[in-house]
Parts: structure tokens; C-alpha cells; sequence
């Protein structure tokens, strides 16, 4: 017959009578050892008769004068003190993990927002919250974006809004798309648009190379392009935004990217408007019923303060100069209008 296993020395040895031996020494008395524990001296006296039976020595001198350590005491009392201070390590990272201090935001993100959104979100995160730490994975279709929530690796998504009964959205802006020209273009006869940008023509994307890129953020404008009577044909699609652009700069076509996807822009490509409004509207999503970390939740409060403070470069100055107009215009009296007929 096998008999049971000799018990550890982790197993008999508890966190109360590493505590009693230390209240011992740090008092030099059971009885006042009982008073900081606030339990009986007897408790006391039995902790440390089963903390010293458990390791087979004499810890604690007792005398007329008081308790006081004995050579390996002293050595015990010590490692014992560090013990205790790991556990009170241990409890600070948990409250840390339940507050915002200290806390773990992780984010799954398109290329495009984690280089032109997020570095302006994070920064105004740790203005407030200088402890908590982000991570971000990148990834380059909405699928990807989707089994990151689902299987727990991130938090929140940014990029397009995930749609479906799993997850819950908020919209932050929309990413207008845009057509970069090559060097050899000439953009003369183009009239401008409210934004001081030359204006492409359905003839012009008709007539040109056109490129744009084959993720799920291209659908819409390829989509918009096969509708075009006649149909407008993209020679290439490109994976990698960044290739696509450098495509352009080669003079090998006109590239359409949503705006924050073609950042950063060669000093030798220009950027001219679609002869369509189109845009891609980014948010931030995340599973639906999901208890969000405070943390999480500090993050998310980023994104309710002017655009500005998580904006970069140009996005920033055309979101504030576009506010402005608005702004301007909803102060100008309004004047009626006037309908003419021709006979």
C-alpha cells in the first residue's frame, strides 16, 4: 500500500503565523503581538508553537524580559517580512488591474488609425492617466478586427464600424476618400473645391491608371466605380496602402485612398478631390454586454473631447477648419429662397 505523499513545507506553513512572528519580534511581546494582530494572546502563542513545529526550530526566545529572535529567527523574520511584502505587492497590482492606474488597454486597429489616430489619443490618455498601457496590433481586414474581440486578444477595435448582433459601435469621424496624382499630372484645367483642392472629372478617372487597394476599406469606392455608367476600371489593387502611394509618386497612376490611409503623402504627389463624395465612417467598437476595465473605459472617454485632441497633421487642421465654416455660417441670417420659372 502506497502511502500519501509527505506534505510541502508551503503546505503547513500559513500567512497568519508569518505574521505573528513578525508582530512578535517588531513588539518583543505576545501580548502586544495580540494587541497589533487584534486577536487573543493565545492565538498568538498557538500560531507560532505551529510555525515553529512546522519548520522544527526555536524562533522566538521567551524570558521574563520579553520575546526576542533566536540567530535563525532572525533570519526567518526576514524572509518572512519579504513574503508578506510580495503578498502586499500582489494586492496592489490587483487593485491597480480593477482601477485605472496601472490598467491594460488593448487595441486592434487598422494601419491608418494607428499611426494617425491613436498617438493623439494615447498622449491625451496619459496626460490624465500617465500609468496605463496600451497595446495595439494591427491588422489589415475587418475580419481580422473581428476574431481579436471575439477570441479575447483585444478590447476595442478601431477602424470601420463592425456591424452585426455581436458587437456595439460608436462613430469618431469620417475619412474622406481622395485621389492622389502623379507628378506628371496636369491638374490645370480642374476647378477647385471648397476644400482648395483640384477637383477630378469622371473623364479623368475614365482616362487615367487608376489604383486603390484591395482591403475591405476600398470596397465602397471600387464599388461606386463598377456602378459609373460606363464602368470605371482599376488597373491595380494593392494590399499595402504605402506601395499603392508609392505607385503614384512613380507616376505609375492615380491612387484613391481614404485620407488618413494615404498618410504620409510624398512632397511630389498632390491630392485632388473625387468627382463623388465618399467616405468611410471609423469608430470604435467593441463584443456586446462586455464589463470594460476602467482603464478601457478611460480610453473611450478620449474620444468624447474635440477631434483636435487625438487628430494629427493635416486630419486635425481640415476637421477644425470645417468646424469653423460651419460655425461661421450658423451665425450668418438666413435669407429666403427664391424659386425662378422659366415661362
Amino acid at each position: 500500500m502506497v502511502g500519501k505523499p509527505a506534505r510541502k513545507l508551503s503546505d503547513k506553513v500559513k500567512l497568519s503565523q508569518l505574521r505573528t512572528l513578525v508582530a512578535i519580534a517588531d513588539t518583543g511581546s505576545f501580548s502586544e503581538a495580540a494587541l497589533q494582530l487584534d486577536v487573543s494572546q493565545s492565538t498568538v502563542s498557538h500560531s507560532l508553537a505551529a510555525l515553529e513545529e512546522a519548520l522544527g526550530v526555536m524562533l522566538i526566545h521567551r524570558g521574563r524580559q520579553g520575546a526576542s529572535l533566536t540567530p535563525v529567527g532572525d533570519r526567518i523574520y526576514s524572509q518572512a517580512e519579504q513574503t508578506l511584502g510580495l503578498i502586499e505587492t500582489m494586492g496592489q497590482e490587483a487593485s491597480r488591474a480593477r482601477g485605472i492606474e496601472g490598467g491594460l488597454v488593448r487595441i486592434a486597429a487598422f494601419r491608418s488609425l494607428a499611426s494617425e489616430v491613436l498617438p493623439g489619443a494615447i498622449a491625451h490618455l496619459h496626460k490624465h492617466h500617465p500609468t496605463v498601457q496600451v497595446t495595439i496590433t494591427e491588422f489589415e481586414s475587418t475580419q481580422g478586427l473581428e476574431n481579436a474581440l471575439i477570441e479575447g486578444k483585444a478590447d476595442i477595435a478601431i477602424a470601420s464600424l463592425l456591424v452585426g448582433e455581436k458587437f456595439e459601435a460608436f462613430q469618431i469621424m469620417e475619412d474622406r476618400f481622395i485621389a492622389l496624382l502623379p507628378p506628371t499630372f496636369q491638374d490645370n484645367h480642374l476647378p477647385i473645391n471648397e476644400r482648395a483642392l483640384p477637383k477630378l472629372t469622371w473623364h479623368d478617372l475614365q482616362a487615367e491608371t487608376l489604383i486603390t487597394s484591395s482591403s475591405d476599406c476600398c470596397t465602397v469606392v471600387r464599388d461606386h466605380l463598377q456602378k459609373a455608367q460606363p464602368p470605371v476600371t482599376v488597373e491595380y489593387l494593392i494590399s499595402n496602402d504605402s506601395t499603392a502611394v508609392s505607385m503614384t509618386r512613380q507616376g505609375l497612376g492615380i491612387t484613391l485612398l481614404p485620407e488618413l490611409a494615404a498618410q504620409p503623402i510624398p512632397p511630389e504627389v498632390r491630392v485632388a478631390a473625387l468627382p463623388f463624395d465618399i467616405s468611410r465612417p471609423l469608430g470604435i467598437s467593441w463584443l456586446k454586454n462586455t464589463l470594460h476595465t476602467p482603464a478601457t473605459y478611460a480610453f473611450l472617454d478620449t474620444f468624447k473631447h474635440p477631434a483636435s485632441h487625438y487628430l494629427t497633421g493635416k486630419q486635425s487642421q481640415a476637421k477644425e477648419a470645417k468646424q469653423s465654416k460651419e460655425a461661421k455660417q450658423s451665425k450668418e441670417p438666413k435669407q429666403s429662397m427664391v424659386l425662378s420659372v422659366d415661362p
